[in-house]
């Protein structure tokens, strides 16, 4: 069975690509520079200016330097879901497909809540060390489950994934039913959030996602050739079986990380593809370092908006990314029925 992708506007040329990268990396550095200036405690550019020259007083340096964890942990983990996100709709050749596709957020809970269970409520940086595997182990053992190659075979992969999921997820709901501290733990992880992390929290996901980041963009081209179906990209010359593996793999581990550091933020790896396509087109080889940049921008400005909005509480980034996220869903949705 073939899923039909979303009709995307036609490859764009090398002087328009260049310019909606530099538009991107702008874009980015704006969000990063919200990031800093605005939170529950309202600063201004001048002073966070001030803080970074080092002429800023206690308190304002204080509230500033604690918005450098968060900031970089939002590009990281942006660029992570992104990037998963636009692995999984290629290698899947399935515009719904979003990191979570192959169990990774059912895997990465399920070691939070046993570690929870086990050793009761950990800190936010030795989470990390237990969802980090729990999500590495579920992706893959999904893969090894379903994985066949051809179109048949990502049929199967997305059914193991289904099933690692909803296996994994009653185990969870059991153990969060049985013992409440594990609950409450559990409870506050699940909705995905920046606040509360240290550059501890990036040191041990950095190294994941920079070697998923890294196969990600090694079978970006192969991609290309994905996309044309099974027999064209053997005709090609492809390695399909590289190409397929090589890409799920590497959008389980960054999903994996992302996930480990932050929880499992919804829609950002299946919005940001969406956007990305409109934006750049088709070709792989633009849309990988185009989401590299257009994930973290999303992710930081819905930290943002969760920081303001409800000022001086805060919402947690999960919540907003779903209320962004789901209108995007449903458009895509609605264009594939369009072209199906």
């Amino acid at each position: 069975m073939t899923v039909k992708t979303i009709a995307t506007p036609p490859r764009t040329g090398p002087a328009r690509t260049l310019v909606m990268i530099g538009a991107g990396a702008a874009a980015l550095t704006g969000a990063v520079l919200l990031s800093l200036v605005l939170g529950s405690k309202p600063t201004t550019p001048l002073e966070v200016w001030r803080v970074l020259t080092g002429d800023a007083d206690g308190f304002t340096a204080t509230v500033v330097e604690s918005r450098y964890p968060r900031t970089v942990l939002g590009i990281v983990a942006g660029a992570a879901l992104a990037l998963s996100g636009t692995l999984m709709q290629g290698v899947t050749r399935n515009p719904l497909a979003d990191p979570g596709l192959l169990g990774v957020n059912a895997g990465a809970a399920a070691a939070v809540v046993t570690a929870t269970a086990v050793l009761g409520p950990t800190s936010v940086t030795a989470t990390v060390w237990w969802a980090l595997p729990g999500a590495v182990l579920a992706g893959l053992a999904a893969h090894a489950v379903g994985s066949r190659g051809g179109d048949g075979g990502m049929v199967r992969l997305v059914l193991a994934g289904a099933v690692v999921s909803a296996v994994l997820t009653a185990y969870v709901q059991a153990l969060g039913l049985t013992f409440p501290d594990v609950f409450d733990s559990y409870r506050h992880w699940v909705v995905g959030s920046l606040a509360g992390r240290d550059f501890d929290v990036v040191a041990s996901v950095l190294p994941v996602v920079a070697v998923g980041a890294a196969l990600g963009l090694a079978v970006s081209g192969g991609l290309n050739a994905l996309a044309l179906g099974e027999e064209a990209a053997v005709a090609t010359g492809a390695n399909t079986a590289w190409v397929r593996s090589g890409g799920l793999v590497a959008a389980t581990v960054l999903a994996a990380g992302a996930t480990a550091a932050a929880g499992p933020i919804a829609f950002v790896g299946l919005a940001v593809p969406h956007v990305v396509r409109a934006l750049v087109g088709v070709d792989f080889r633009v849309q990988v370092p185009f989401a590299l940049l257009a994930g973290p921008t999303l992710l930081l400005v819905a930290d943002v908006v969760a920081r303001t909005v409800v000022r001086p509480t805060e919402l947690m980034v999960g919540v907003v990314t779903a209320f962004v996220g789901a209108p995007v869903l449903l458009y895509a949705v609605r264009r594939m029925r369009e072209t199906t």
